[in-house]
């Protein structure tokens, strides 16, 4: 965390300065400066406070130079005023060495800050509909999603991870018409997954029989009437087999690393009535009106300032739209009503953990402490960013005072489907570059068939480098790389970009990609093998990394901190995506400039021999917020 104090000794420094200058003091931030001679950190607050006075900023950034001094112990080594009005300063790299790697090969929290100071946050994401299994647009949500708990929870947030499931809408009236009504089998063919049947036949077929067979739209609507009234038998026929896709989904998301604490259902939302008491709270609020005429006669609606378009709540039959549902669901995860909840645990997860569940009737009197969150993080794409952002107007319609700060709607764009793979699955899109995935019209790449061809190529690569090893460490260490390289893919992206999936770039081991990060750790993990010492770091020892590729080394490890402070305030996992990468190059330059092992000088081998085991602990520590592992030998 030196480079932090680093940057504070000069803030601090420079403020000192302006003071006895006598200039105005003007808040300002030390940043880096585009190439490396201009040192580590620039200040260019003079520019500012000559706009100000109306004078040269030159001559003010010179008036604070003279009065600038170094404090003693500070990791400022020298600085100098640049035309035309920058002051740049450089770092004691000596001391920067010792201290950050000292701090990053003792510590197995290095980077963790106090943010967080048990603030409770509800993080809701996957949320896919129980019938089909997931494709790779929602396997994006679900890594965004748990990276983020992740990142949240190592900066001391009180993290509570959900997962909502629409077990109530039409998407299910479809299979259970499809099951009870057109004769599909209950059981899938032998060795394929329910949940990938659901969706891949069942599901898609209905599609095409509504087209051909009118009369099964009636039967969708009798059965969806039936189902949200609680029918007993059909309400339990639907209820037993979102179940079933629901722990196949589950498993899925298991393989990618991530896990949950409660599952809240619909059905269940539902049952507790508190979508009648909300309703009756905006009406009688004023904040939704009835129709009486025009197409939307009988429905009731909401409508928010400055839009001239009403949005339905409430049908005209009586059935609730999908905002009407996410209402008292968002009202729960904000604490704006009592929990009305009982709960059971519905599976041990895989990583030993309980995952819980709302269930109907009486549930365990002993269980966690669910929803009444500080911050509600509802983690969707952007498709869904209008009903978002309605659903933020209601809750702070009926809070009295504006929630946005409360509840956080984090989109994302769209995966689509490039050209190539479209054509390897047999897709038509005509003359477009891409298509947009759709389960309901069968256009889609189910995320266990994307993980599964990865590790096939994983393993095959992996087997070239380790003839020797069991099939046991082959997959092992097979499946850690397909998920690190589906996950990094993933993750790296920014947010507002619709990422083209390509099956086959996915596979590619190599570039800026997962596997190439856990790659440069394998080669760490091989030095300090080799090494078989324990690394010691001393002041003395510290003095010998001179290289530009150790400095710029020591000086990424040293930031780490500063990038898990970025990324918790601004939700973004790409952040450290980025830095992880930045630092298996920079890694990679420095071996390949310097000798480690072979390194005669006693003292510059056992200082380089701990840079190693430093960027061995902060990329395990960086892929661990991201989800991924390293393994010791790839």
């Amino acid at each position: 965390m030196s480079f932090r104090e680093f940057r504070e000794d000069v803030k601090r420094s420079v403020e000192l300065a302006i003071r006895e200058a006598g200039l105005p003091l003007i808040d300002f931030e030390p940043s880096e400066p585009p190439r490396p001679e201009f040192g580590e950190l620039s200040v260019n607050v003079a520019f500012t406070i000559a706009n100000k006075l109306g004078l040269n900023p030159l001559e003010v950034a010179k008036a604070i130079g003279n009065e600038l001094k170094v404090p003693k112990g500070s990791l400022i080594s020298s600085f100098e005023v640049c035309r035309p009005g920058y002051i740049n300063f450089k770092v004691r790299y000596p001391d920067l060495n010792y201290r950050s790697l000292s701090e990053s090969i003792l510590k197995e929290d290095y980077g963790s800050l106090n943010i967080g100071r048990g603030k409770r946050v509800c993080v809701e994401h996957t949320s896919v509909n129980p019938n089909k299994a997931l494709h790779v647009g929602h396997i994006r949500n679900v890594i965004l999603g748990d990276s983020i708990h992740r990142i949240l929870k190592f900066t001391e947030h009180d993290v509570q991870v959900l997962n909502y499931i629409d077990d109530s809408g039409l998407q299910i009236a479809d299979i259970v018409v499809g099951f009870k009504y057109v004769g599909f089998p209950l059981e899938p063919p032998k060795g394929e997954k329910f949940d990938h049947y659901c969706g891949d036949e069942v599901y898609v077929k209905m599609n095409e029989l509504y087209k051909i067979q009118p009369e099964l739209i009636m039967k969708q609507k009798e059965v969806l009437k039936e189902i949200d009234e609680g029918r007993l038998d059909i309400a339990k026929f639907a209820q037993e087999i979102t179940r079933k896709v629901v722990r196949e989904q589950l498993e899925t998301c298991w393989r990618v690393g991530a896990y949950y604490d409660c599952l809240n259902f619909e059905s269940h939302i539902i049952e507790t009535g508190l979508w009648e008491k909300l309703f009756n709270q905006m009406r009688d609020k004023g904040m939704i009106q009835l129709e009486t005429e025009g197409k939307l006669v009988r429905c009731w609606v909401i409508k928010m300032e400055g839009e001239e378009d009403e949005k339905v709540i409430k049908r005209s039959d009586g059935t609730l739209t999908y905002i009407a549902k996410d209402i008292p669901y968002a009202a729960w995860k904000t604490g704006l009503v009592e929990d009305p909840f009982q709960y059971n645990v519905f599976v041990k997860q895989p990583n030993g953990s309980e995952l819980w569940s709302t269930v109907s009737g009486k549930g365990r009197d002993l269980h966690p402490d669910f929803g009444n969150a500080d911050l509600a993080i509802t983690v969707i794409d952007v498709r869904q960013s209008r009903l978002q952002k309605i659903i933020s107007y209601i809750l702070s319609l009926l809070k009295g005072e504006k929630i946005e700060k409360k509840y956080v709607h984090l989109g994302y764009e769209v995966v689509s489907l490039s050209r190539r793979t479209a054509d390897e699955l047999g897709i038509m899109i005509e003359e477009k570059d891409f298509i947009h995935m759709s389960g309901r019209k069968g256009i889609y790449i189910n995320a266990d068939d994307v993980l599964d061809a990865l590790h096939k190529k994983a393993y095959e690569e992996t087997k070239k480098r380790n003839p020797k090893e069991s099939e046991d460490w082959l997959h092992n260490t097979a499946e850690k790389v397909a998920v690190s390289a589906l996950r990094f893919d993933l993750i790296k992206q920014d947010l507002d970009k619709i990422i083209v999936f390509d099956l086959r770039e996915s596979l590619n081991l190599e570039g800026e990609t997962g596997p190439y990060i856990q790659y440069a750790h394998a080669r760490a993990s091989s030095i300090i093998r080799k090494a078989d010492i324990e690394p010691e770091i001393t002041a003395d020892n510290a003095s010998t990394l001179d290289h530009p590729t150790e400095l710029n080394l020591v000086k990424l490890i040293s930031k780490f901190d500063l990038y898990v402070e970025e990324a918790t305030k601004n939700l973004s996992p790409k952040t450290l995506a980025r830095y992880a990468y930045s630092l298996a190059t920079s890694f990679n330059a420095f071996y390949e400039k310097n000798p480690v092992l072979q390194e005669k000088d006693e003292k510059k081998r056992m200082a380089r021999i701990t840079l190693v085991q430093a960027f061995k602990n902060v990329v395990r520590i960086t892929f661990d917020l991201l989800g991924m592992e390293t393994p010791e030998r790839i």
